[in-house]
């Protein structure tokens, strides 16, 4: 296990719990006492938990996480729902992405599948991000037309935000637009955690003329602090597993098709 995993495992266990000791990290990780009080201080001064006589424990649901902190978790799920959202998309076809772990592996998906190879010295799909990592893994792909907004970048996702996005994508008109968020649910719609990225979701919803969502089970029948867009703007969500029956209900009211990636 390397460092990075070992934080990433540590930071899982305390947000799963809410409260950890030392022991059980020792415990749970296999690691020595004295790792474990190390990784929980790196933690801390980072501002990712709070640490307590003895132990840690979890800061509060707003709290939004670094981007390599949100790598690990549901991995295998997000993996699956970028395949499935993948097939739902056609060669040739313009893209948008906005960032995220999710939108990242279909980005991936997207880069490596043979259905967007194209012709010999031809793009095979066209993408627009707001992404910096996005835009710098597709860079490489010579079949994959790659268009980075301009913006601000958050150091916590990588991604663009602010007048300048909205600028440039005022001048596109996207075939489809895949969305990662942090929440979904038939009150409040689409939401995530920060009201700059909120904005950002909402313009690529806007000049998109189909709207995909990506987002794994943890997310569904949640609401996080900034509001993106009504759920009925969306026309598929991708997720890993079956929704709660009264949330079904609420996505055919809203004319929403449910994939549940397999």
């Amino acid at each position: 296990m390397t460092p990075q995993q070992r934080l990433n495992a540590l930071l899982e266990l305390v947000s799963s719990r809410g409260n950890v000791s030392i022991a059980e990290i020792s415990e749970e990780l296999g690691v020595s006492l004295a790792t474990a009080r190390r990784d929980l201080t790196t933690l801390a001064q980072q501002r990712l938990i709070t640490r307590t006589h003895g132990g840690a424990a979890a800061l509060g649901t707003g709290y939004e996480l670094p981007l390599q902190y949100k790598i690990a978790r549901q991995a295998e799920a997000k993996l699956a729902i970028a395949r499935a959202a993948v097939e739902l998309i056609t060669p040739g076809e313009t893209v948008g992405l906005n960032g995220g772990t999710t939108t990242t592996e279909v980005a991936r998906e997207l880069g490596r599948s043979e259905r967007f190879l194209g012709a010999e010295g031809d793009y095979g799909i066209t993408i627009v991000t707001n992404a910096l990592n996005i835009g710098y893994e597709l860079s490489v792909r010579s079949n994959v037309k790659i268009v980075v907004t301009g913006g601000v970048a958050r150091r916590q996702s990588y991604e663009l935000v602010g007048a300048l996005v909205q600028q440039a994508l005022a001048e596109f008109a996207l075939d489809v637009v895949v969305l990662g968020v942090d929440g979904i649910g038939g009150q409040f719609g689409l939401t995530t955690m920060h009201e700059g990225e909120a904005d950002v979701s909402r313009w690529f919803a806007e000049v998109g003329r189909r709207v995909i969502v990506v987002a794994d089970s943890t997310k569904i029948m949640r609401s996080t602090f900034a509001r993106i867009c009504p759920l009925d703007r969306v026309d598929v969500l991708v997720t890993d597993k079956a929704v709660p029956r009264a949330f079904a209900a609420e996505l055919r009211s809203a004319k929403v098709e449910l994939v549940v990636a397999g």
